[in-house]
Parts: C-alpha cells; sequence; structure tokens
C-alpha cells in the first residue's frame, strides 16, 4: 500500500435491496389435460408445469377444446388467446397409467388413409394389424399422426405387409377423464414414496419455478364443496411463508337463479377473505368457460397492465366473452340491480355494459368482515403481495449477524421502496420501523427481529353518486330575469 498524507474522500455502494417480486397474478391451474397429445405424455402428471405460450403449453400438456373432459385447456385458450397474459403453472392430474381404458376398434382404409376420430388415444400403445390379424409396424408398415380434433391418421405405406390391407384392426389404450375424482385433485402426500398429488403439488411451484402463486383455480371442479375447502386453505403459509388468493366457481347446475346465490354460498360454506366467488359461466362462440379461468386471466391482464402490482380491481374490466350461461348453456343477462344483490352476498358476476364485465368487489368474506384488508379484493391481493414481496426481497438478510447495520438495511431500503409506491399511487402510503419495544433483548437473544410496517391500499370506488338538483334561479338568469 502507498504512502497516504492528505485528506481524501471514497464512495461505497449505498445499502438499498433491490425488490424482488413473484409475478401478481400468477395462475397456478390444476385439472385435466389431454396428456397423450404432449410431447412426453408420462412426465407432466402432478408436477408443476409452466407455459408462456399457447404453443408451449399444448406442446408440453396436448390442447383440446373439450373443455369439460380436459378442465385446463379453458385456462391455455382464456390465458393465451382470448387475453395473451402469460405465464401460467398447471397442474394436470389426469395420470395416463391410472385413469385409462382398452381402446379397439376396425376401421377401414380408402386410398391407402385410414382416420381414428376418436380422442384420447395413446399412440406409443396402439396396436395395428390388417384384416387379418397379422400385426403392422409403425413407422415401417404405416405412419400414425395426431390430427387437430385429437384423433389420429393413419397412412398404410407400401410395403410387402400391406399390399392387400382394406381395414384395419386397431387394439390399445385411450385416457378416460371420467375416472379422476375429487380425490384426486384435493391429492395428499404418500409417506411410502414421497410423492404429492393434487393440490399438494402446490407446494412445489416456489422450489422448482422460483416464482409465487398468485390465483389459485381448479375450472370444471371448484364448484365441488370439498375440492373448494382444500383451495381456500392452500392459500395461507404457502412453503410456510407465501400467500395468495384462490378463484371458485360456484354450481351453475344447482343453481339457476341469481336470488338462490346467497344460500349456495352458504351451502358451499366458502367464507375466506383468500376466495373469489364467481358466477355463473361465459361463453365465447361455440366454446362455454368456467368463469374463474376467464377472471383469473383477466385479472393477470390487468395486473401486468399495472406494473405487475394488484392495485386495480378486477371489476368493471372487459372479460372479452359474448355471454353469460348457466351449465347447460342457456343464456340469462343480469343488469346492474340484479348484479349488485350478487355483489351483496360476496359473489363476483358479470354485466353487460359496452362488451361483458366483470362486477364485483368482494371476496368470499364479505358480508361477515367490514375489515378493508379481507373484504376487498383488490386490498386483499394487495396485502397478500406485499407479504411475498418482502419475504422474497428480504430472505437473503435471514442468517445475518443481527446488527444495527441489517436493521438499518431493511428500514431504509424498505421505506426508500414504500415512498415510490406511494408517489405513483401504487397504495395509499406505508412505512417500515424497528421499535425496541417489540424487540426486547430476550427476543433479540433468541435470534428474532421484528419490523412493523404500517401501509394502507386505496379502496375501489364502488358506489359513485352526484346529487344533481334542478335550480330555478339559473333558469330565471337565462330568460333575462331580474
Amino acid at each position: 500500500m502507498g504512502y497516504s498524507h492528505r485528506i481524501d474522500t471514497e464512495e461505497i455502494p449505498t445499502q438499498i435491496a433491490v425488490p424482488v417480486q413473484g409475478t401478481a397474478g400468477l395462475q397456478v391451474v390444476i385439472g385435466t389435460a389431454p396428456v397423450n397429445l404432449a410431447e412426453d405424455p408420462y412426465k407432466v402428471t402432478n408436477t408443476p408445469v409452466i407455459a408462456y405460450s399457447f404453443t408451449e403449453a399444448q406442446k408440453l400438456l396436448g390442447y383440446s377444446d373439450s373443455f369439460t373432459k380436459y378442465t385446463l385447456c379453458q385456462s391455455m385458450d382464456a390465458s393465451f388467446r382470448v387475453f395473451a397474459v402469460a405465464p401460467v403453472i398447471f397442474i394436470n392430474v389426469l395420470d395416463p397409467e391410472k385413469h385409462q381404458k382398452d381402446y379397439e376398434k376396425n376401421v377401414v382404409v380408402v386410398k391407402r388413409k385410414a382416420v381414428i376420430e376418436d380422442d384420447g388415444i395413446l399412440l406409443d400403445r396402439l396396436e395395428v394389424k390388417d384384416q387379418e390379424d397379422n400385426a403392422l409396424e409403425r413407422n415401417t408398415d404405416y405412419i400414425a399422426s395426431f390430427n387437430a380434433s385429437g384423433g389420429i391418421d393413419i397412412t398404410v405405406l407400401s410395403t410387402e405387409k400391406t399390399a392387400g390391407v382394406t381395414a384395419l384392426n386397431l387394439a390399445g389404450v385411450c385416457l378416460d377423464p371420467d375416472m379422476v375424482t375429487e380425490l384426486d385433485m384435493i391429492g395428499g402426500y404418500d409417506a411410502a414414496t414421497g410423492k404429492e398429488t393434487g393440490l399438494e403439488v402446490i407446494r412445489q411451484v416456489y422450489p422448482k419455478l422460483g416464482l409465487t402463486p398468485g390465483l389459485i383455480l381448479a375450472p370444471g371442479w371448484s364448484h365441488n364443496t370439498a375440492v373448494a375447502a382444500v383451495m381456500c386453505a392452500k392459500t395461507e403459509s404457502i412453503n410456510g411463508v407465501f400467500t395468495c388468493e384462490t378463484v371458485i366457481d360456484m354450481d351453475c347446475g344447482k343453481c339457476r337463479v341469481y336470488t338462490g346465490l346467497k344460500e349456495a354460498k352458504e351451502t358451499m360454506a366458502v367464507s375466506s377473505p383468500h376466495a373469489v366467488l364467481v358466477w355463473p359461466k361465459l361463453k365465447l362462440g361455440d366454446k362455454v368457460y368456467c368463469f374463474s379461468a376467464v377472471w383469473a386471466a383477466m385479472t393477470a391482464y390487468t395486473d401486468a397492465q399495472n406494473g405487475d402490482i394488484p392495485v386495480k380491481s378486477p371489476s368493471n374490466e372487459l372479460l372479452n366473452m359474448g355471454a353469460t350461461v348457466l351449465e347447460d348453456s342457456t343464456e340469462l343477462v343480469l343488469d346492474t340491480s340484479m348484479a349488485e344483490l350478487v355483489n351483496s352476498f360476496g359473489i363476483v358476476t358479470a354485466i353487460n355494459d359496452s362488451g361483458w364485465r366483470s362486477w364485483g368487489n368482494n371476496t368470499a368474506a364479505y358480508p361477515g368482515t367490514a375489515d378493508p384488508k379481507d373484504r376487498w379484493i383488490a386490498c386483499r391481493r394487495m396485502m397478500s403481495w406485499y407479504r411475498n414481496h418482502f419475504i422474497l426481497t428480504y430472505k437473503a438478510k435471514v442468517d445475518e449477524p443481527g446488527n444495527y447495520r441489517l436493521i438499518e438495511s431493511v428500514v431504509d431500503s424498505e421505506n426508500i421502496y414504500l415512498n415510490s409506491l406511494g408517489r405513483t399511487e401504487k397504495i395509499a402510503g406505508g412505512e417500515i420501523s424497528f421499535s425496541e419495544d417489540e424487540n426486547p433483548v430476550t427476543s433479540i437473544l433468541d435470534g428474532n427481529i421484528v419490523f412493523h410496517t404500517k401501509i394502507a391500499f386505496f379502496i375501489p370506488a364502488e358506489y359513485i353518486k352526484n346529487r344533481i338538483e334542478f335550480d330555478p334561479t339559473i333558469l330565471q338568469n337565462a330568460l333575462g330575469g331580474a
């Protein structure tokens, strides 16, 4: 080191942690997919699969317009095609080794071509024989590939074996989505194998993909009372620390009139502040979607338009749909007064006002709670988002020396961040502090440090009123009166 005889200065890096945020409206969708169409049908069951485009989702999980059989596909369609929002995490519970049935069929060969119109067939398990029951070899005697409708096109090649082929005898295995039950959706943990299934797989999202769930949904299944109860439970203490919300459909087959929704909600017993109840279904063209699939995609899109922060209530937002329908596709139209009654039950619905729009700001906890952080969907989601933000941003501080430098770093960094949110009106205001009263020496000796954040979010302007008065003096002045 050189000899120094002077006055000097040096700049050091500012001790401010860079905020790390999970995707605010990240959808985690649990259901069934036509995995026979997937790139690898046997490796996408009960594991979180992330997709950033429709093409990628189709490649990884398969796709079909049969939304009732393959429930994940409606979220693929709503997210990637209707709203163009990504990414989405899918958890498929349809197991090709378990949910299957035998398949046999005879098809006619015309001009060396045959078509299997049935879907769900596992191509690698398909055995093809000629009309004399002689086995044919794939890629030698014939070529088989899936067509756009999910069936299989077979082209018979010119070989010694196929010279006189006029028909094919087919035998194999195909998927049976009807075998999937609520127990498969709820899932569990197998102590013998260490494997998790169904909704239990949500735990794997952050460790495997480094992302925190924003919205949990199970279109086609969430109307089931048992499934809905577990979905509500899974919104809290994910990986022991994270929090999110769930979107639950009400049964449009059992509840056909809006006036019966209060009783239907009580029967479902869904009252969690982390739950958003939606009714009825939505339709676009010939496709009928569960409301949850469209609402979640719209909400994720709305978040993306607001800096990936759930500051905007997902109410009065376009759903990009053409009608509201019941389970049997019967169309229904609610006006504002009807929708108000539905909202008063703590249920979100849709109205047609220059396009079909989501209508409702209340979580399922309403009217049982008046606490703004639990009543309003926007506030509840902001609270969950902020909690996750704090954990992700400062988890690197865990196990560092519990000295003043650490405390100052967290307080200074987070106050700067809260001030930035306040300046951009993402929050009404917020402040974090460290108090000696909340941190006695005994707690510090146990390695516990407690910070205290006070934060407030903007409440959606749900009711706007203009008191209009007829003023005779204005008329008098207009007519030239004194």
